[in-house]
């Protein structure tokens, strides 16, 4: 990356993808692995079954739901191993796409602060300039004040700056 831009990336035409809530994230999960919500879905239903037969004093109907229970986890594990696997490059780009997104981040603050601390030794210069200025008037003997002129260099606070 010596050149200062970003590598192409599959993901270029997706302006979702850059900068996404939780609740866009959660969403397109659900929707790339749909199975893990369903076996979860599964297991709630399986463990509600069971908690209401055990109320109901129905051991037989309990004990089922105990099973679906366990076939329910089951299926939920294969299915976020199986996920896992086949989304595994996708989840690796995503990676190297949010580093690159946090290394372009961290440049431009970088680059940020530098500007700020060369427009602070451009005014530092201007103002030992100035005070150098004074004190070689001083030594000549001329003590009125140094005329100041306005100006107008892109931002401006309330009093403006002023020439050395």
């Amino acid at each position: 990356m010596s050149s200062g831009q970003p590598l192409p990336s599959s993901f270029d035409g997706n302006s979702e993808f850059y900068e996404e809530s939780r609740w866009q994230k959660l969403r397109r999960r659900i929707i790339e692995e749909p199975l893990i919500p369903l076996g979860c879905a599964l297991t709630v239903w399986a463990l509600f079954g069971a908690s209401t037969a055990i109320r109901a004093g129905n051991s037989h109907r309990a004990n089922t739901m105990f099973r679906r229970r366990i076939y329910a986890q089951g299926f939920t594990l294969i299915a976020m191993l199986a996920g896992s696997v086949y989304w595994s490059k996708d989840r690796d780009k995503r990676k190297e796409f949010e580093g690159m997104v946090a290394e372009r981040k961290r440049q431009d603050k970088h680059q940020a602060w530098l500007r700020e601390l060369e427009a602070r030794d451009v005014e530092e210069k201007m103002f030992r300039a100035r005070l150098e200025r004074a004190r070689e008037r001083h030594r000549q003997g001329d003590f009125s004040e140094e005329p100041q002129e306005r100006v107008d260099q892109g931002r401006e606070g309330p009093q403006g700056r002023w020439r050395v």
